[in-house]
């Protein structure tokens, strides 16, 4: 039965439930992290937190109270705490426990209160806090349930968790406009994702669903980003790395007369000589995380209160140079980049031993960042970039410039030329040859697209009136016709005609507006009148374009 309030028992198995889920999808967590240093993957992270949190749960009575449970995973989540997101998490259920105790249970009003004491307790624990992360995540979280509560408060605990992951969507959504690396990325936040993983784990256990094997990991992207979009470690240096120690470690067995005065002075001093400052506190256990470049004068100043334990630091800049070295000994001579649209067309580059395919064309142009990310990623001495796209050309230029290996970018302006540029791509040619091979191969192609007017012209003397659709070849206005296969076919033959070559080979990618038969039934009526010509299809997939041509 559905229990509109929490005891302890539905407690326990929420956190247990919202253990397991993210132990599923912490590979999806770790691939949304963007920083490259050592400090951990954040999905990683969080589920050891998580799985320290509820390792005493299982054995824990019915009858015990929220109180009793979140003492448990306080107590074990501080002590199990990994990299900032885990510290962070355990804080946020340090404030769990604050709003806890003294109860049996928690209907509604005690259930939000929680929410808010987490988040405080975490902000807290974070000497700067940044905003964008699983911070906002928890503080948009909460900040819009106590306004629920002032208008609806007879709302049950199943309402507010319903609203709270609702609301968190939400707040994750936005988390990119509200740190920058993000937005580069083309990521949400690892944090606040993993976050919301606990929280729909939470709603399970509430709804009774806990059969846990059978729930799927999630295997969407959290976000519609382009691949291109993330970050690769490469960009950043061991030089780029202003300090330089991760350091990890517990002050247990505080000295008597230690108060949180204490705490808050420590956090001062631990600012002044380091940065990603995390002090968190659970009873009579202090957990530290910081990065400096003198650690042991951090740890001389953490002794002032009492006993050191399970310290860990990590060179982080030696780490960095060891990636960067066994990336240059992975280093291969060439790599190819083309820009896509559609699933086809990527196939087709696939095929052709692409090794990295950005997704992008008309109204979708990628950003010189994200060029400069994918070159990062191929990891070659030598690295060709097909835009084909004029209105790429000048970002992917640009973008060249930026990386610190030998760029060529092929200045092909439609999908077809790439193609034939990438079919001429020879790995055991030189550089000089493959720019030679691919610059003769698409500059001999004659390329042809069908797409439709979004507004009413005049160009070239044709009267253009929306939503009519236009034939354009190598560039230029060619036919206008308010069906797009008459288009198509109007095109393809001016295209032979330019070749001045009936004996010619046509290829045809049909787009995602176009079923088959269609495409099969164009070819069939060019074939008749070229009867010397070879004519193919192929699922191009694309968006907007009806067709794409290449004749050879």
């Amino acid at each position: 039965m559905i229990k509109d309030t929490i005891d302890g028992a539905l407690l326990r198995d929420m956190f247990l439930a919202g253990a397991a889920l993210l132990e599923k999808n912490r590979a999806l967590v770790d691939s949304l992290n963007v920083f490259p240093v050592p400090d951990g993957d954040t999905g990683t992270n969080m589920s050891m937190t998580m799985q320290g949190a509820v390792k005493d749960l299982r054995t824990m009575p019915e009858t015990a109270t929220v109180e009793e449970v979140m003492a448990k995973v306080s107590s074990g989540a501080l002590r199990s705490a990994r990299g900032n997101s885990g510290v962070i998490l355990s804080q946020l259920f340090r404030g769990f426990y604050k709003a806890a105790k003294g109860n049996e249970e928690l209907d509604s009003h005690g259930f939000v209160e929680a929410l808010v004491q987490g988040t405080q307790a975490a902000y807290k624990a974070v000497m700067k806090p940044k905003e964008g992360t699983i911070l906002t995540v928890s503080r948009m979280i909460s900040e819009s349930l106590q306004g629920v509560l002032e208008t609806e408060p007879d709302v049950g605990c199943m309402g507010i968790m319903t609203l709270a992951i609702q609301r968190g969507e939400e707040a994750l959504r936005v988390t990119p406009d509200l740190l920058p690396v993000l937005k580069e990325a083309g990521v949400v936040d690892s944090g606040g994702k993993g976050l919301l993983f606990i929280y729909h784990g939470f709603m399970m256990a509430m709804n009774g669903e806990v059969d846990l094997e059978a729930v799927p990991a999630e295997e969407k992207p959290v976000v519609e980003a382009p691949q291109e979009e993330t970050a690769s470690f490469d960009q950043f240096s061991a030089e780029d790395i202003q300090f330089g120690y991760c350091t990890e470690f517990f002050i247990v067995h505080l000295y008597e007369g230690f108060e949180e005065k204490d705490l808050d002075q420590f956090r001062k001093h631990l600012e002044r000589v380091g940065d990603s400052v995390v002090v968190a506190c659970d009873n009579d256990t202090v957990k530290i995380h910081v990065h400096s470049n003198c650690p042991g004068k951090v740890l001389q100043m953490a002794m002032r209160y009492g006993e050191l334990d399970r310290i860990k630091i990590e060179n982080m800049r030696e780490q960095n140079r060891q990636l960067v070295a066994q990336r240059k000994k992975n280093e291969k001579e060439f790599a190819l980049i083309s820009v896509s649209s559609g699933a086809g067309v990527d196939e087709v580059f696939k095929a052709l031993s692409t090794d990295k395919i950005i997704s992008g064309g008309q109204t979708m142009n990628p950003s010189i960042d994200s060029i400069v990310n994918a070159v990062h990623q191929v990891n070659a001495r030598n690295v060709f970039i097909l835009p084909n796209n004029s209105n790429i050309i000048l970002a992917a230029t640009q973008a060249s410039a930026l990386c610190d290996c030998h760029v060529e970018v092929l200045p092909t302006k439609t999908i077809p030329q790439g193609i034939a540029a990438a079919m001429a791509f020879n790995p055991d040619e030189s550089l000089e040859a493959n720019v030679a091979n691919m610059t003769e191969a698409y500059q001999t192609v004659i390329s042809g697209s069908v797409t439709f007017a979004v507004r009413e012209t005049q160009l070239n003397g044709k009267v253009i009136h929306q939503g009519d659709f236009i034939g354009m070849l190598d560039g230029d206005l060619n036919t206008v016709n308010v069906d797009a296969d008459e288009a198509a076919f109007e095109l393809v033959e001016h295209m032979i005609e330019k070749l001045g070559d009936d004996e010619c080979s046509v290829t045809v990618y049909f787009g995602a507006d176009v079923a088959e038969e269609r495409a099969d039934a164009l070819i069939e009526k060019l074939e008749e009148k070229y009867p010397e010509s070879e004519f193919m299809s192929r699922n191009g997939g694309q968006p907007l374009y009806s067709y794409y041509f290449s004749v050879v």
